[in-house]
């Protein structure tokens, strides 16, 4: 899928009005750095020592 156009929506309803603090990330594999650009899809796995990303490819090693 090499050149396919990803987004990912989220729907958020605040009811009062306040600034809320954000913060992005790009996704990739911890293993590879591949990500949903290159055509694999990500799954996150909680470690002991804390999140990691994988892509379908290293999720199934692990």
């Amino acid at each position: 899928m090499q050149g396919a156009n990803r987004a990912i929506m989220q729907d958020v309803q605040i009811l009062k009005k306040q600034n809320i603090p954000t913060t992005v990330s790009k996704v990739e594999c911890y293993v590879c750095g591949k990500g949903l650009e290159d055509g694999h899809s990500i799954t996150a796995k909680t470690l002991p020592n804390g999140t990691a990303l994988f892509c379908d490819v290293h999720y199934s090693l692990q």
